[in-house]
């Protein structure tokens, strides 16, 4: 099967500044693609183009088979697609099931209004007007009318703003739902805790290119990183009281950081530098509170692949 989405050498410019240059990823059916980038690095500009609301200077798009770009095939192409965008126009004065089921009245296949109520969360709201709901439960509306209409490919545009911990969780669920059931879905989020929980695979862009793609665990060589042994120094010990000597030879400890207090020390060897270092600890009679051994963490690598981040050259534009 053809993959949902596929842009090659994508460019797009505004005058003088050159938003999006040769742009290259693919989406399979069935997935969660994350495209990561902060803002004014293309992102928008590229997504927008996938949607069908701007148009490129140069490159190929497909979306589920069409070209978001030619008007020919805008309709049917809207018919296949479902959008959450950040900012969607409802009327406020409808209810909730009013809202989702005139929506429904777009589609020729739609899904069942109540199924989807159920779906996002909004069970026993039905009757509320739009305009008495809080941040959080309009946000779950958004999502509602980004799947009544049983798309194929769902674009999801910071999904969870607004959202409390517990609602984040639940959103996470409907996000693994829909995938499960078939649906191919395009995130973007600033929220990395989020990419890493759903997607499938991640892109980053930054100035207007795509500077690293691969699954959550590996892009910009997580998996390979050397992990950080992590704990408190204990109380009237210095850092050159520590067992350095007997650490793997590529371990680098680190000073203790003033703001926390930790100890920070790496090693592509973890447990031999964990056993040294707990091993040093007992036979001392010591302990090393808040002890946490892990990798760089998807926010680590982001930072550092968009640390030389591009100014904001467009605004997302909300629709309905």
């Amino acid at each position: 099967m053809p993959d949902a989405v596929v842009v090659e050498g994508l460019s797009k410019r505004y005058g003088a500044v050159e938003a999006v240059r040769g742009v290259s990823f693919t989406v399979g059916h069935g997935e969660i693609f994350a495209l990561l980038g902060p803002n004014g690095a293309g992102k928008t500009t590229t997504l927008e183009i996938l949607e069908g609301f701007r148009t490129r200077d140069a490159g190929r798009v497909e979306v589920l088979g069409r070209d978001p770009g030619d008007r020919a095939e805008g309709r049917a192409l809207r018919e296949r697609i479902g959008l959450v965008l950040q900012d969607i126009a409802v009327e406020p004065y409808l209810t909730v099931r009013e809202t989702i089921a005139r929506d429904a009245g777009y589609y020729p296949s739609p899904r069942d209004v109540d199924e989807v109520i159920r779906l996002v969360g909004l069970a026993g709201q039905e009757r509320r007007k739009v305009k008495a709901l809080s941040g959080g439960q309009k946000r779950r509306l958004d999502l509602a009318l980004g799947v009544i209409g049983d798309p194929s490919l769902l674009f999801l545009d910071e999904p969870t703003t607004g959202f409390d911990p517990s609602a984040r969780r639940s959103a996470w669920q409907n996000v693994r739902d829909l995938r499960d059931a078939g649906t191919t879905i395009v995130l973007t989020t600033h929220y990395m805790d989020e990419a890493q929980a759903l997607a499938d695979r991640v892109a980053v862009i930054s100035d207007g290119e795509i500077v690293a793609e691969g699954t959550p665990s590996t892009i910009g060589g997580r998996d390979i990183a050397r992990a950080r042994i992590r704990f408190a120094l204990p109380d009237g010990c210095s850092v050159a009281e520590l067992p350095v000597a007997g650490l793997p030879v590529d371990a680098v400890p680190a000073e203790a950081v003033p703001g926390d207090g930790l100890v920070t020390v790496e090693t592509r060897k973890p447990t031999e530098a964990l056993h040294e270092l707990t091993g040093w600890a007992l036979r001392h009679g010591m302990v090393l509170d808040r002890l946490t051994v892990d990798r760089p963490s998807l926010e680590d690598v982001y930072l550092r692949l968009t640390e030389h981040g591009a100014p904001e050259h467009n605004t997302r534009r909300s629709t309905r």
